[in-house]
């Protein structure tokens, strides 16, 4: 029986009176939604957990009534707090409910059967301090990295029980179907029965009730039985059931209860892996902050529903509390939507003293032991581990769960956080632990994450031991400042670590984590001249036949890009027949592709799994950039007129019908364009990126109606020859060819175009997001639209990105405020430089990757992007320069249509 005093989440709340006694609003008594962080509601001061001073701390001071609902009679009443920051002083008619609780992420509760009268209101008073009496609390959970906030932020409530109760119990539900039940009772009479019943979740019994009986003196009571033919948990299958649990005296039923659980069985077999239902699993997980920009660490369960459904999205099977127990229910949407979870103590550097992290390791473990979900306890983070703290887990979790020290290598795994590439490659040589990196590739920015993690997991997939690892970090743990005009704060560079924004928008890095971490992984990167409709694949799914996911495929064609259209024409779509593969196997899908299949521009291949959501669409071009290309110009001029040209001081001028294009003569650029009198400030161009060059040669020479402009540019070995041809009616095509020796952050010829006059653009190519050299994967082939932002990841947060680096341009409209201008490549494998994006003011110099002077580039290759802790150098080889053969020159076809 329960009654809340607070309201229940962050959407539903309850008013009570509060007094801040130092910051914003303080000294007044005024009113506060409970649950919350005070610094949300604009009481008080915000710090970032680091920055936390102690003797700068504030408290809150609650004030409520409440009347005991009159079934409570004859019972005994608890008042229970799933959460307040941090020590909590609870009064109830002016005297004390027990002693302070220190510890902010913990639910604890008191008696208050003597306390409380059953007619008329009572009194609640409490007073939470934000910062702990305890030096250890502080350091372990305030001085912390991760945002510091204050006061009773989950819900408050009454619980009324009978004399004889049970007042928690614990689990063991095994794969093979041997269940365990201890119940600890209050005040059993002897002989009393304990008896569980096994339900589906429809209510319907499965089996037999099981019955115990009480022994004289003891109040813990012990059940055991076997089910047969049970349905396990797992991720990608997350069955559960329920038990129904009675406590029986002589006076007939007086107890009851319900528990929903799993039947799973975890096992670490040392120099080998971590194993589940006797299946070895990797772990492809992100670490998680329970935070909401509005209401701090107030959740909801539809928040919870919200995170785990991105992150099932991006095919992860596993989170990591990070760094301290999570709301009641986003581990109850763990459990039904299925994902691995490991469950934390809070201690950030810092341990807990032995006194108060044995009563706090007791008041997580009871809370969350039934979770099928939770598969290993983690005992603090990055050195705050108090060791003595270790066998305490156990006491109250009868599935024996392993504990780890994440960052440490301790029983029997190594959970070495943001390890270079190097330690990955002597790892493989070296070690024999089971690798599991409770953190790695830091997604600060727009860094890490997404990038990067290519490399390391083709790598740590090599390694005989390895069981996955965890993403730094889901969201960016933004704030909406009240005391700076509602301001999102993300503390600098310090919490901008997300792979969704703090409103959960998606960065690139999403979608390259949803196809490197697809459950059916394909690498097939292009349709090959031999390729028949035969894609290979690997199931890298733990328990899912490939035959139980579905398989489509779509042909299309794209319009024009003068067209209005912006979706492709869908011309032949099937479904593809029951695929059997089972898991770690690898094998080939034979689409049965029609015999006509190749006039069409593109395939897409979508797979879809046992539950109807897209595992992975993968896109591949059909036709050659040329071949489009050609279809968009057309072959042949309309016009009969020939292309003239005049040289005016050290500007040479072209007519082409309505176009005139003026040159420099000093350095064989463009200048800029005109179309029928309207200026187009395209210019400074081409020149070969990152490279010094000197004209040496620029001669015009007329042929067939044609103007031909060709100069040659050298430097240091290194050479760039451009041929310009102009004809009326078509646009102006650029064939240039380079050398560049040596090692480049980039390779290709840009142009300048001014920003402030870019509106937007429409282009065929991978996108809509950006890329970087190590983050390629994720991209859709296709036509795509944005317009123009100035977005800076992590730090403003519309997205896609609009400036930066694009794959696999095949045309881009350049929209703006002259006139709009179509450039078309002949080249399948180009990069489009869209501008320079903006780097905040406090990212890390890795966070900052080299661009080209020129701002609108035509790259055949670009940089990659480093991580908060490393330079992109040493996160593996896709981070590292671009190599170029020093005799091998690079050529290419660009068509400028000002039409």
């Amino acid at each position: 029986m329960v009654k809340y005093l607070s309201g229940i989440d962050k959407d539903h709340t309850q008013l009570w009176d509060f007094y801040c006694t130092k910051g914003s609003h303080s000294g007044q008594w005024s009113k506060i939604a409970v649950p919350s962080n005070w610094q949300l509601q604009g009481f008080g001061s915000y710090y970032y957990g680091r920055d936390a001073q102690p003797e700068l701390g504030e408290s809150g001071l609650y004030k409520t009534t409440f009347t005991v609902p009159t079934t409570y009679a004859n019972k005994r009443i608890f008042i229970v707090f799933e959460g307040a920051m941090t020590d909590t002083e609870v009064k109830i008619n002016g005297n004390s409910a027990g002693e302070i609780h220190q510890g902010g992420y913990y639910r604890f509760k008191y008696d208050i059967t003597n306390l409380v009268k059953l007619k008329g209101d009572n009194l609640l008073e409490v007073k939470v301090d934000g910062q702990s009496a305890n030096a250890s609390v502080n350091l372990a959970e305030r001085k912390a990295d991760f945002w510091t906030f204050s006061g009773i932020f989950r819900p408050v409530y009454l619980e009324a029980v009978p004399d004889s109760y049970m007042d928690r119990w614990a689990v063991n539900a095994k794969a093979n179907g041997n269940l365990s039940l201890d119940v600890y009772g209050v005040n059993l009479k002897e002989g009393s029965i304990v008896s569980g019943q096994l339900e589906d979740l429809k209510g319907n019994k499965i089996g037999a009730s099981f019955v115990a009986k009480s022994k004289k003196g003891e109040q813990t009571i012990s059940l055991n039985h076997h089910f047969d033919h049970i349905k396990t948990w797992n991720p990608e299958f997350p069955n559960l059931y329920n038990l129904s649990i009675s406590l029986t005296d002589s006076r007939g039923i007086v107890h009851t209860g319900k528990q929903r659980f799993g039947f799973r069985t975890v096992e670490l077999r040392k120099h080998d892996g971590i194993y589940v239902n006797d299946k070895r699993v990797v772990f492809k997980g992100v670490c998680r902050h329970s935070e909401w920009p509005e209401s701090g660490r107030t959740m909801s369960k539809d928040l919870s529903i919200l995170d785990v459904k991105l992150m099932k999205e991006m095919n992860m099977n596993a989170v990591r509390m990070s760094h301290y127990p999570p709301d009641q229910h986003f581990l109850d949407v763990c459990d039904s939507l299925g994902l691995f979870v490991l469950d934390e103590l809070t201690g950030w550097s810092r341990s807990l003293d032995t006194i108060v992290g044995r009563k706090l390791v007791k008041e997580m473990v009871v809370r969350d032991v039934n979770h099928p979900s939770i598969v290993f306890w983690d005992n603090g983070n990055e050195g705050g581990w108090n060791t003595n703290l270790d066998s305490d887990f156990s006491l109250y979790d009868p599935q024996k769960r392993l504990v780890l020290h994440p960052w440490d290598r301790f029983n029997g795994i190594d959970t070495r956080h943001y390890p270079e590439y190097n330690y990955l490659v002597n790892n493989l040589l070296y070690g024999n632990d089971v690798y599991l990196p409770t953190e790695f590739v830091h997604g600060n920015y727009d860094g890490g994450a997404g990038a990067t993690l290519d490399d390391y997991w083709n790598i740590m997939m090599q390694y005989p031991y390895f069981a996955g690892g965890f993403v730094w970090a889901f969201a960016d743990e933004g704030v909406i400042r009240k005391d700076r005009n509602n301001e999102m704060d993300t503390s600098n560079e310090r919490a901008p670590d997300g792979i969704v924004g703090p409103h959960r928008e998606k960065e690139g890095s999403f979608f390259t984590i949803k196809e490197i971490w697809s459950p059916v992984y394909i690498n097939m990167r292009v349709i090959s001249p031999s390729f028949a409709g035969t894609v290979p694949m690997e199931n890298r799914y733990i328990y899912t036949n490939l035959k139980q996911c579905h398989f489509s495929y779509e042909l299309v064609t794209f319009p024009l890009s003068t067209d209005k259209i912006t979706k492709p024409k869908v011309n032949y779509t099937r479904q593809v027949p029951a695929f059997n593969l089972e898991p770690g196997a690898k094998g080939f899908l034979n689409l049965n592709l029609p015999a006509q299949w190749r006039q069409n521009d593109a395939l897409y291949l979508t797979a879809t799994d046992p539950y109807g959501k897209k595992i992975f669409k993968w896109t591949w071009s059909i036709k050659s950039a040329a071949q489009i290309a050609l279809k968009n110009i057309g072959s042949k001029s309309e016009s009969k007129n020939d292309v003239t040209f005049k040289n005016i001081d050290e500007s040479l001028i072209i007519n082409a019908g309505n176009m005139v294009y003026t040159f420099d003569k000093k350095n064989g650029l463009l200048k800029s364009v005109n179309k029928n009198g309207t200026l187009i400030s395209l210019k400074n161009g081409p020149v070969l990126a990152g490279v010094k060059l000197e004209l040496e040669s620029f001669k015009t020479n007329q042929q067939d109606g044609s103007l031909i402009l060709q100069a040659n540019f050298n430097g240091d070995k290194n050479f760039l020859k451009t041929k310009w041809t102009f004809k009326t009616g078509l646009p102006a095509k650029l064939e240039y060819s380079y050398l560049q020796r040596g090692d480049a952050d980039f390779r290709g010829i840009t142009f300048d175009y001014p920003e402030d006059k870019v509106t937007g653009m429409k282009w065929l190519g991978r996108g809509p997001y950006r890329v970087w050299k190590n983050r390629l994967k994720g991209q859709e082939f296709g036509l795509w639209h944005k317009a123009y932002n100035n977005t800076i990841t992590g730090e403003t947060y519309k997205y896609p990105e609009f400036k930066g680096y694009h794959a696999q341009l095949y045309w881009t409209v350049i929209e703006n405020k002259e006139s709009q201008f179509t450039v078309f490549t002949e080249d399948t494998n180009l990069f489009l430089e869209m501008m320079k994006p903006d780097n905040s003011v406090h990212a890390p110099k890795a966070l900052q990757p080299a661009f080209p002077e020129g701002n609108l580039g035509f790259l055949n290759a670009i940089s990659p992007i480093g991580a908060k802790f490393h330079s992109a150098t040493g996160l593996g080889p896709q981070g590292e320069k671009n190599v170029m053969p020093n005799s091998t020159p690079v050529s290419g076809t660009l068509w400028f249509d000002f039409r």
